[in-house]
């Protein structure tokens, strides 16, 4: 009595732990009762040492595991594992005839005991499986969008981020080279993509370094973008340093620029704080290509400017006086812009211009 008591208790326990897993976890109690009798039916067969076709039914209200051989109805019985001759089926039930599949209760008194034992790797797996393909889900779901997460160590892979239900990874490669995070830091990363890596389970790989870091932190500071008035037309970045970014209004009454840079330069300083203070220069795209080149390389002011079109070339002529400006240090503003419009630019001076007339 007390042993069919223990059994019986055990049973409801692990109807209960379904429960958990279903609001714990989000795994659906059906898809775990569904993987708990496959494993109950393979701990059968290899407890049993039989090769009988079964059936696991399992009542979710009292917990009780039932086992149920499946045989098939004939004449003469060749593999009693599979077979049950019509005499005898007709015995369990007269409308039994031959040919029929039918369920015979085959349940060992002490199965509830011996199965759990024997199928809890099988269980724990299909749990692993269960929650790695949920959790892969989750975050595809997030691709390109901004996550939130704790520092957990930094090593020579990159940071290991904890966001709650998966740890994930800064590369190196995506990590900007002037910031620092301690560790239990909270920290705001760009969720590059997300890679199914077999046995270890989903890989989530973050960068704060993606272009496309920038622009999530313009839709998330500027209503504007969010809701489509103001369009991020591209992105030029070097990370840690500086970033160009272009847009354009679809309402003629919205400046894309002034509502990007905010009153007093609000959501601007906002978006460049989290970049731990990268310069961000906000610029109106234009179709017209040598409008938008023009727009590209300010502040440097332009004297002329030559597209070819075969070439995809653009020379541009400023004032002697700001090549270095139009350049930028280390060449930065002008590698930018050429970045951000797709053209190759060649900065002339106007001295440049005369001595070549002049020769």
């Amino acid at each position: 009595m007390a042993k069919g008591k223990s059994e019986k208790s055990s049973a409801l326990e692990l109807i209960e732990a379904l429960d958990e897993l279903q609001s714990e976890k989000g795994i659906t109690k059906d898809y775990m009762v569904e993987s708990l009798k496959m494993a109950l039916e393979a701990a059968y067969k290899k407890n049993y040492e039989t090769e009988e076709e079964v059936n696991v039914d399992i009542d979710e209200i009292t917990g009780k595991v039932s086992v149920y051989a499946l045989k098939t109805v004939v004449d003469e019985v060749e593999n009693p594992d599979t077979e049950i001759s019509l005499e005898q089926a007709k015995i369990l039930s007269k409308r039994n005839k031959k040919g029929d599949t039918i369920k015979i209760e085959v349940t060992p008194k002490n199965f509830g005991r011996i199965a759990a034992s024997a199928g809890k790797q099988i269980i724990i797996q299909r749990l692993r499986e269960a929650e790695r393909d949920l959790v892969f889900t989750q975050y595809s779901d997030k691709q390109g969008e901004i996550v939130v997460g704790v520092v957990q160590r930094t090593d020579k892979a990159g940071i290991i981020v904890d966001l709650g239900r998966v740890e994930a990874l800064i590369p190196a490669s995506e990590i900007v080279p002037t910031e620092r995070f301690e560790t239990h830091q909270r920290i705001k990363a760009y969720v590059q993509r997300v890679e199914d890596s077999g046995k270890f389970g989903p890989q989530v790989i973050l960068s704060r370094r993606d272009p496309g870091f920038v622009k999530k932190l313009f839709e998330l500071e500027v209503p504007e973008i969010e809701e489509g008035i103001v369009e991020v037309k591209a992105i030029a970045r070097e990370a840690g340093a500086r970033s160009k970014i272009a847009v354009w209004s679809n309402d003629e009454n919205i400046d894309p620029v002034g509502s990007s840079i905010g009153k007093k330069g609000l959501r601007i300083n906002k978006i460049s704080e989290e970049l731990n203070g990268e310069k961000i220069d906000v610029i109106a795209y234009s179709d017209d290509v040598p409008s938008f080149i023009v727009n590209a390389l300010a502040p440097a002011g332009i004297l002329a400017i030559d597209i070819n079109d075969e070439s995809h070339v653009a020379t541009i002529v400023v004032p002697d006086e700001e090549l270095s400006l139009a350049i930028g240090a280390k060449g930065q503003n002008v590698r930018l812009a050429a970045i951000l419009t797709g053209w190759k630019i060649d900065i002339k001076t106007k001295s440049d211009i005369e001595n070549t007339y002049v020769e």
